[in-house]
């Protein structure tokens, strides 16, 4: 088992994920305010805890972009479109590489749970990557495909957390300095998303 799995974030080392939350997905996903709303808590204590984020958009041309609730680019300009499942597009991978060689962990959120969000784990796994799949900020058209995938991801050896429990992995201590910012988040429930 890969050791990073075991321990906590390594902020310094972390890097968020956000795959494919798009205008035109969003009658058909199952709980898409919800996981946009809980996206929304994990892209701000991204920004808190500096953790840089990445996002694509699955063939904007077609699908639109990402949601505008999200103000994605408030958070980052590092936008990757793409036409396959995997956000590990070529593009992206040389990102990783060159600008963000210190990342080892990576939190991933977003849409399908049984396409895009498997194919992204089974590709950064292989690439050695210590992967943690937010549960609550991840859907798919139909439950049966999002709980299975879930299912799929943990037993390659993703992480399967919430968006509270990401957000507490953060800063583990209420004395750390940015626990009280983080916390703020957090007054109001995480959204259910039917899990």
């Amino acid at each position: 088992m890969n050791k990073l799995l075991l321990g906590r974030f390594p902020v310094e080392k972390s890097a968020l994920f956000v795959c494919d939350i798009q205008e035109k997905f969003a009658p058909s996903i199952k709980y898409f305010p919800q996981i946009v709303a809980n996206t929304k808590k994990m892209l701000a204590s991204a920004k808190i805890m500096d953790i840089p984020v990445v996002y694509t958009e699955q063939y904007p041309k077609g699908l639109g972009h990402t949601v505008p609730e999200l103000n994605i680019t408030k958070y980052s300009k590092n936008k990757f479109e793409k036409l396959q499942f995997s956000m590990m597009i070529p593009e992206l991978a040389n990102h990783l590489k060159t600008d963000l060689k210190h990342v080892n962990t990576v939190i991933l959120c977003g849409i399908e749970t049984h396409a895009c969000i498997r194919h992204t784990t089974i590709d950064l796994i292989e690439q050695g990557f210590n992967v943690h799949v937010v549960v609550d900020a991840c859907s798919s058209r139909t439950m049966v495909d999002r709980k299975y995938a879930l299912k799929a991801v943990e037993r390659m050896g993703a992480n399967l957390i919430t968006t509270e429990s990401a957000i507490f992995g953060f800063a583990p201590d209420a004395g750390h300095p940015k626990f009280g910012q983080l916390r703020k988040l957090l007054i109001e429930p995480s959204a259910d998303t039917g899990l």
